[in-house]
């Protein structure tokens, strides 16, 4: 294998392909990338045997090819290089050759029949979607995902089909028993049937790295084990979590019968500031809920007490309750709009916050004592 390649073109594709590559591993072929050079493109692969990311990018190939070599290593070396630089890859299947200008770099590769193949088996249900709406589909639910590993099921995004008023939407929903995050859009034409699946988090968190700057249509196709995003010169094969999804809707309340219409800026302002006074432990935050007033109050026996109000829409009977700061801040951050509802019924009950005017998305959040 040989061919020449322009430094930000390599990196590029290094960035986004090495972040599947775990630091440690216990095989030493998955610490590899594989490197394919034919027709005028380089295809760069990398996979921890439960996600795969495949890149291309041009190359001028002298002599195709095809080889492995270290990961982090060869993204080290190349980041390392001046900016607008060449770089001239050739390898034997035993080392890979690296120059660049005066730099000469020789690394050791291990046989290409090693590297793990992901790819294959039938992906019967396949739709397009943009960008934009995967984008806002996942930064409206990724962060209630759970991390706690015995409860396995909840580590991912639940995809699935879903019916709201009639309409037919392909809902994403994150939960990690405090908090749960829904987000929506209309159904693509051909997720009609498809089933309900679990993305895991490390797939989510790379997927949105990858999407960040593409403007490019993203075609999913899965089955009940497996899902492929592609989009761009990039593909994403994954293993989906295999376990069932808690009947999510059974824990979001129907009977909530208190509403208050607060400005979403202020509100986050006011509990970040608050906040700072709450134990590092419970980061408890009280909302004291009067007619048109709200008071946001914290204390700790170390850090002393601390109170702010708010105006706020609201006409029902004075309701107090408590909550985690970082999970209010968290819901906040993702509402868009100028205005955030929230629906409650008592101190003990799970509440429903929306963003005014946007039905797409939904977080229940459970309080807490204080």
């Amino acid at each position: 294998m040989k061919l020449t390649i322009e430094r930000s073109a390599l990196l590029k594709a290094l960035a986004h392909v090495q972040s599947v590559v775990e630091r440690r591993n216990t095989i030493p072929i998955l610490s590899n990338l594989k490197m394919e050079a034919d027709n005028g493109s380089l295809n760069l692969n990398a996979t921890d045997m439960d996600l795969e990311i495949t890149e291309s990018t041009t190359a001028e190939v002298s002599t195709p090819g095809i080889t492995t070599a270290p990961a982090h290593t060869l993204y080290d070396i190349i980041r390392k290089l001046p900016e607008g630089s060449q770089v001239e890859l050739s390898g034997d299947g035993e080392k890979l050759t690296l120059r660049s200008g005066r730099s000469r770099f020789t690394l050791p590769c291990l046989p290409t029949e090693d590297f793990p193949v992901m790819s294959g088996g039938d992906l019967p249900h396949a739709f397009k979607v943009s960008t934009a709406d995967l984008r806002r589909l996942v930064d409206r639910t990724h962060f209630a995902i759970s991390t706690e590993e015995t409860r396995y099921y909840l580590n991912g995004i639940f995809l699935h089909p879903a019916d709201r008023e009639g309409v037919d939407v392909l809902r994403a929903v994150a939960t990690d028993g405090h908090r749960l995050a829904s987000a929506e859009i209309p159904l693509p034409i051909g997720a009609t049937g498809m089933p309900g699946v679990i993305v895991p988090r490390k797939t989510v968190t790379e997927l949105r790295k990858l999407i960040e700057e593409s403007a490019a249509e993203v075609s999913i196709a899965l089955s009940e084990t497996k899902i492929r995003f592609e989009f761009d010169s990039t593909v994403i094969i994954s293993k989906l979590i295999d376990g069932t999804f808690p009947e999510y809707e059974r824990v979001i309340p129907t009977g909530n019968d208190k509403e208050m219409e607060v400005d979403c800026q202020s509100f986050a302002h006011a509990v970040d500031r608050v906040s700072a006074i709450s134990s590092e432990k419970s980061r408890a935050v009280k909302l004291t809920i009067n007619k048109g007033i709200l008071e946001l109050s914290a204390s700790s026996p170390e850090h002393g007490s601390a109170t702010e109000e708010l105006e706020v829409a609201y006409q029902g009977t004075v309701l107090e309750v408590g909550f985690n700061s970082r999970y209010l801040l968290d819901i906040t951050q993702r509402i868009e709009g100028d205005k955030a509802r929230f629906i409650m019924a008592d101190a003990a009950s799970p509440t429903i916050i929306r963003e005014v005017g946007d039905a797409s998305a939904l977080y229940v959040l459970m309080p807490m004592r204080v």
